[in-house]
This record gives C-alpha cells, sequence and structure tokens, in this order.
C-alpha cells in the first residue's frame, strides 16, 4: 500500500494523544464507537453535497477524523495492554460500517452512477474480507496490493478537497466521481493481488 510509508509519520503524530486519551480513561472501545460516529456524519455531508462543495469539504474532514481515530484507538489498547480479539473484531466491523457508508454516500449523492459505485463497494468489501480470510487460514493477516483503507480514504480526501476548490466535470465525471471509478478498479486488483498470494501461501 503507498499510504505504509506515511505510517511511521501518522503513528508518531497520534501517538501522544492516544497516549493522552488513554489517561484521561477513555477506553479504545469509546475511541472506535466515535470514529463510526464521524463516519456517519461524512456519509450525511456527501450524501447532500452534489451542489454545494462545501458540504463535500465538510465530509472530508468528517473521513479525516474518523480515519485518525481508527488510528489512535489500536494505539490506546497497546498503551494500556487491553488489545485483544475483542477489540480486533470490534474494530473490523466498525471499519467496513464506515467504509460502506462513506462510499455509497457518494454514489447515492449522484457524483458518480450507481453500476460504478456498487463495484466499487464489492470490490472495498472482497479487499477487506480478503486481509482478514489470510489470518483465518492462519498465514497471518494480510493487507498487501496496490489499494489499501488508508489509501481510500487519503484518496477521498484529497478528491474532496480538490472538488472543493473545482467542483466541475470532467470529460463526464466530477473529481469524486473520477475517485470513485479509480477506488472500483484498483480494489479489485487487489482484491485478485490478494487472492493470488493467499493462494501461493496455501
Amino acid at each position: 500500500m503507498t499510504s505504509d510509508s506515511l505510517r511511521p509519520y501518522a503513528t508518531r503524530f497520534i501517538s501522544p494523544l492516544a497516549h493522552k486519551a488513554a489517561d484521561a480513561g477513555v477506553s479504545p472501545d469509546q475511541v472506535s464507537a466515535l470514529s463510526l460516529f464521524f463516519a456517519i456524519l461524512a456519509g450525511v455531508f456527501y450524501y447532500y453535497s452534489l451542489t454545494n462543495p462545501l458540504l463535500v469539504l465538510a465530509g472530508a474532514f468528517m473521513v479525516s477524523l474518523n480515519s485518525m481515530l481508527d488510528a489512535i484507538d489500536g494505539l490506546m489498547a497497546r498503551y494500556l495492554k487491553t488489545a485483544g480479539p475483542k477489540g480486533d473484531f470490534i474494530d473490523h466491523v466498525i471499519d467496513r460500517y464506515a467504509d460502506v457508508i462513506i462510499i455509497c454516500s457518494i454514489f447515492f449523492a449522484g457524483h458518480v452512477q450507481w453500476q460504478i459505485g456498487v463495484i466499487a463497494i464489492v470490490g472495498v468489501l472482497i479487499t477487506s474480507y480478503l486481509g482478514t480470510q489470510a489470518q483465518a487460514l492462519q498465514l497471518g493477516r494480510y493487507y498487501g496490493g496496490i489499494m489499501g483503507r488508508a489509501d481510500r480514504l487519503l484518496l477521498i480526501m484529497a478528491a474532496s478537497v480538490m472538488y472543493f476548490v473545482y467542483p466541475h466535470q470532467i470529460l463526464i465525471f466530477n473529481l469524486l466521481g473520477w475517485v470513485m471509478v479509480i477506488i472500483a478498479i484498483a480494489s479489485h486488483i487487489t482484491a485478485f493481488q490478494r487472492i493470488w498470494h493467499i493462494w501461493q501461501q496455501l
């Protein structure tokens, strides 16, 4: 994943926040729930954003908060030494709901045809499933491929900011629409990369 190179810098930035939140008595599960809340807000903003670029910008901000809190809850759990299967399970469930809410709200709003949106969300869900299926097959969790969750969210945030500046169509889609096209293609490529990797390991 292209965002992996940024992970050490992001962790260095958010670790103090995670430690302060943990020391203040906030639980990782509460942070996970708050991350889902921001994903829902992002979905609401994107859903009503087709004629209002400011709502796209607000949606991007909510996505950034969702992403940050999604990273913080794991850091908190490790800091508190409470990391375990229950927290990992809840984290993945919330991530999948957040993915569906954010991506579906963009194509429900009309930024791209629903057929392309469906292809995108199916690719995202299959890709995520394969990452954990490798672990279920005792091969270790595998997040390889050209596009992971962090990459998708970074693309959506970047496209949202650019859409706020230029909310017009480029050929047949606006910038958010083109990002859905990219996610639709790249997610399925990633899925096949993971299928191949898992099959080779088996």
